[in-house]
């Protein structure tokens, strides 16, 4: 089939790579020329494991181009995909004008049908306003479709390519047909699409994503239970989560979740229950539990340097807001890392992928190596706030003699507390005694 997808973002440009990859001829928009330039040079402009390879491979096979003209793309595609960003407003609202500029955008443009689907996370009723605006600048026939993505970021790939489910909000029976046949490469040992209206896959999108923030705040909270009463919150977790009925997915106590959709995502569920009379009592606690956890945390490390405050140094492992992404929006690492610098202390940090993003959110007043070993050197603790790989089976010996007082504050749980402590370490986690 022939594609064109709006937006070379995160979703978008996975969204891309992986249907050019499945055969489709894929066009790739972007109002970004400098953006648009390095792509074509072969650069990715973030981190996703597996992406850049198969950018380059579509690409040099003629099913992957990339321009900044939309009439090119709206020219040579069936179906137009607007991943375009949605941020926050500052009431929590989510900005759509993006996706409402770009359908107007597209409907100057049509010359003939097409379908116009939307990636990007919009709220319920998003659908009316991009129908309506379309309406109101063309009659070239044209259909909508919600079809919202679950994308984690670290393995959007694989999540692409061996979905859980694939959402497809439509009510015309004709394209159906379509989008069933677009996803077909994807639903070769089970189908696994589900079809509705386009205002409930916009609600599904939402609820999915909150539901999710609700387990790990749900953990953050009894972690700090855990602590009161001396209870190892690690165990409290297999339990449950041996549990069918619960499951283990979305369960680890720690820092508190971040990046670019939980955060924003609690936010706008919180903004249209209000909008329609409907208080989001659980949402606003998910996301109340969450700044907590991220407090808490810091409060811990603040306290145990209280009063030496501005002669303290720390090394930090970790600035993403999670491991396999260089995404530090709305990292908890950049949270509390603020909240320390506040406090006069010196942060020396080390991440795989997300140190010059971190540098920039923090405007420069953090030190980075590229080495995690090197990032020790004369400090007073080591505080861990991602859960990268190479973090979980580090040499303690080194981490010793390295430290001033050899101190770990883990903010992922990443070690036996016993073990560590075996290696002369003292050793701080959340949610164990």
């Amino acid at each position: 089939m022939k594609i064109c997808v709006v937006g070379v973002g995160y979703v978008g440009l996975v969204t891309a790579g992986c249907l050019a990859e499945a055969g489709n001829d894929v066009v790739c928009v972007d109002n970004d020329s400098e953006k648009i330039a390095g792509l074509k040079d072969g650069v990715i402009p973030f981190h996703e494991p597996g992406l850049t390879e198969i950018i380059k491979h579509n690409e040099k096979l003629g099913r992957l181009h990339f321009t900044t003209e939309l009439k090119f793309g709206v020219d040579n595609s069936l179906i137009i995909f607007l991943a375009v960003g949605t941020p926050s407003h500052a009431d929590g609202s989510a900005d759509i004008s993006a996706v409402l500029a770009v359908a107007a955008d597209i409907a100057e443009n049509l010359s003939d049908y097409r379908i116009i689907a939307t990636k990007s996370t919009v709220p319920v009723g998003t659908y009316k306003k991009v129908t309506d605006i379309i309406k109101s600048k063309t009659e070239i026939p044209f259909d909508y479709v919600s079809n919202p993505e679950f994308l984690k970021e670290g393995a959007a790939v694989e999540d692409f390519m061996y979905p859980d489910r694939i959402i497809i909000g439509t009510i015309n029976p004709s394209v159906k047909q379509i989008m069933k046949q677009l996803y077909s490469p994807f639903m070769r040992k089970r189908n696994r699409i589900l079809f509705m209206d386009p205002g409930s896959a916009e609600m599904t999108k939402y609820a999915a994503n909150t539901m999710l923030a609700t387990r790990i705040s749900f953990m953050n909270e009894v972690s700090a239970l855990c602590e009161k009463l001396g209870v190892d919150v690690e165990q409290v977790r297999g339990g449950i989560g041996s549990d069918s009925r619960i499951g283990p997915a979305f369960l680890f106590p720690g820092v508190g979740f971040g990046g670019s959709c939980f955060p924003k995502d609690v936010r706008a569920l919180i903004h249209t229950g209000s909008e329609h009379g409907v208080e989001m009592a659980i949402a606003k606690s998910v996301q109340q539990v969450n700044i907590n956890a991220q407090e808490r945390f810091t409060k811990r490390i603040k306290d145990y340097f209280a009063g030496r405050e501005n002669k303290t140094v720390l090394a930090v492992w970790g600035l993403a807001f999670k491991a396999k992404t260089d995404d530090v929006r709305e990292s908890p690492a950049i949270y509390c890392i603020k909240k320390l610098l506040d406090s006069r202390m010196k942060i020396k940090a080390y991440d795989p992928e997300a140190a010059s993003s971190a540098q920039e959110a923090l405007d420069g007043k953090i030190e980075t190596f590229q080495n995690g070993y090197d990032a020790l050197d004369n400090a007073d603790a080591l505080v861990i706030f991602t859960d990268w790989q190479e973090f979980r089976n580090p040499d303690f010996d080194v981490i010793a003699s390295k430290l001033k007082k050899p101190v770990i504050f883990d903010g992922r749980n990443l070690y036996d507390p016993s073990y560590v402590r075996k290696q002369g370490i003292e050793y701080h986690s959340v949610g164990r005694a």
